[in-house]
């Protein structure tokens, strides 16, 4: 098995490969960037041919793959960085045909699938969890991670909590079928000394896994990206604040609007009546933002008569 650097490498450079086929040309690096690449590399990495692509890019792809081990205190902070100045970039060619990206969001979802860069994920997954959903959707969710219900299943969000974000979904007069819904990470964080439960993803599971949802951002292409849970906004956007602080306030990745807001779990545990409204304030938000019509009922659900 390759090495951290090796693999997230990797993972960077696809991506890169990625918008190159779309077009994209020139990629934006941030001053901070450019002073974050002078730093050396990993001891012991060996040296990696760049892709084919311009300097800015290579420069980017370096920047990446310097992730040290999650036991190294920099990665928390690695993470925020490379979320702020790789996750804000933004492929500005035109959309694909209808047959082209049906074709790229396969090879992407085949590549996923047979990902083997956490071994110990690997060893303890029934399956990976792709996503689903519309691949045109105006409309995106991101989650966390898969839990045992998902991992059994190969889909996202189909436990409990899956089945109240479904609730939320219909409330706001569309289904399933009409949006797209993903995680950070495509594989179950193992459990080795644990019976049951979950448990969060690291900030290096989270580095070596996001190219992944990257890409199926860029493919989708939505008008609008919630993430649901703090885990999920530290994963694409590099903050560790909480999410009650957070939720209800857009934020802006790859260019296009985010809502953080509460994951469907956390209200399966706090039933609280102003805490189901603060969720659903920001999916009325939401829906404002994609030119959706808001009835006098859904905007008084959750309210005290």
């Amino acid at each position: 098995m390759s090495s951290g650097y090796d693999q997230l490498l990797d993972a960077t450079i696809q991506h890169l490969e990625a918008l190159k086929l779309r077009g994209v040309r020139h990629v934006a690096v941030a001053p901070e960037t450019l002073l974050a690449l002078r730093q050396p590399a990993p001891r012991g990495a060996p040296p990696a041919p760049a892709p084919e692509v311009r300097v800015e890019q290579r420069e980017e792809a370096r920047f990446k793959s310097g992730v040290p081990s999650s036991k190294a205190k920099g990665v928390p902070s690695l993470l925020a960085t490379a979320a702020k100045n790789f996750g804000a970039t933004t492929a500005s060619a035109a959309p694909f045909d209808p047959g082209a990206k049906a074709a790229a969001f396969g090879a992407l979802r085949t590549r996923a699938l047979a990902c083997v860069k956490c071994p110990h994920l690997v060893s303890s997954r029934k399956n990976v969890v792709f996503g689903v959903g519309n691949i045109d959707a105006p409309l995106m969710f991101v989650g966390e991670a898969p839990g045992a219900d998902e991992d059994e299943l190969g889909e996202p969000f189909v436990g409990k909590a899956g089945q109240l974000l479904t609730k939320i979904i219909e409330t706001m007069g569309l289904s399933r079928a009409e949006v797209y819904i993903a995680n950070i990470l495509k594989c179950r964080p193992d459990t080795p000394d644990q019976a049951a439960g979950n448990r969060k993803p690291t900030p290096e599971e989270m580095v070596t896994c996001i190219p992944y949802l990257q890409e199926q951002i860029d493919l989708i292409q939505p008008k609008v990206i919630v993430a649901l849970g703090g885990t999920a906004v530290e994963g694409l956007l590099g903050k560790t604040i909480g999410i009650t602080k957070l939720r209800g306030n857009w934020k802006s990745y790859r260019e296009i609007p985010l809502m953080p807001t509460y994951h469907p779990a956390y209200l399966l545990r706090n039933q609280a009546l102003s805490e189901k409204r603060n969720l659903w304030e920001d999916m009325l938000q939401v829906m404002e933002k994609l030119g959706r019509p808001v009835s006098e009922k859904q905007r008084r659900f959750f309210t005290r008569a």
